[in-house]
């Protein structure tokens, strides 16, 4: 297997373990990871909050880890990178009113390339009319907006994922073990026991 290049983007109040988890967990198996945010640079840090779920009607925040991003984003590209992996939490509610970030999720779709997107990534994907005939999952307060980019909606279990294609989803991060493990197939990733 060859090693490769993905891109992660987050930004501020991302949820902590979906920038963290799959920042390291990609990198474990022999990838390069650069994480990047719109206005910042590497060195940068964007503040993540921790979301969970504890009987109310939506998942509660509290504060999370100052993450330190380590590339730039006004140097990235996509031709640059092998994949994309998008972060939930609050930040797709920005990301996606950035025309960079809807230019450069467009390019990785159009090349073809794998993308991953958990939580409320799926925000950024649908500003970028990336999901028409897809079957994607999200937080569940995400499917009217998967409905409207012309996406299906995939109503899965809070610990389970999604692939259609080179697209890989899931609803929060109780699913990382599927969604990751689903990404990883997508990438050509072999781990041998």
């Amino acid at each position: 297997m060859a090693a490769k290049k993905i891109l992660l983007l987050t930004g501020d109040f991302a949820e902590d373990y979906e920038t963290m988890v799959p920042f390291q967990a990609l990198q474990m198996v022999g990838h390069t990871v650069h994480a990047v945010c719109p206005g910042k640079k590497a060195g940068d840090k964007v503040k993540t909050a921790i979301h969970d779920f504890e009987g109310d009607q939506t998942y509660t925040e509290k504060p999370g880890h100052n993450f330190a991003l380590n590339a730039s984003f006004d140097e990235v590209s996509v031709a640059g990178y092998d994949a994309l992996v998008v972060a939930g939490g609050r930040a797709p509610e920005y990301l996606r009113l950035n025309p960079k970030v809807i230019e450069l999720v467009q390019g990785f779709a159009k090349a073809d390339k794998p993308i991953a997107a958990v939580c409320h990534g799926p925000q950024v994907l649908a500003a970028a009319g990336v999901l028409e005939g897809k079957k994607v999952s999200a937080y569940p307060a995400c499917a009217p907006e998967v409905k409207l980019a012309g996406g299906e909606f995939a109503d899965i279990a809070v610990d389970a994922a999604i692939t259609d294609g080179k697209l890989v989803t899931a609803p929060a991060w109780p699913a990382h073990p599927a969604w990751l493990a689903q990404f990883l197939k997508v990438l050509g990733t072999k781990i041998e026991l």
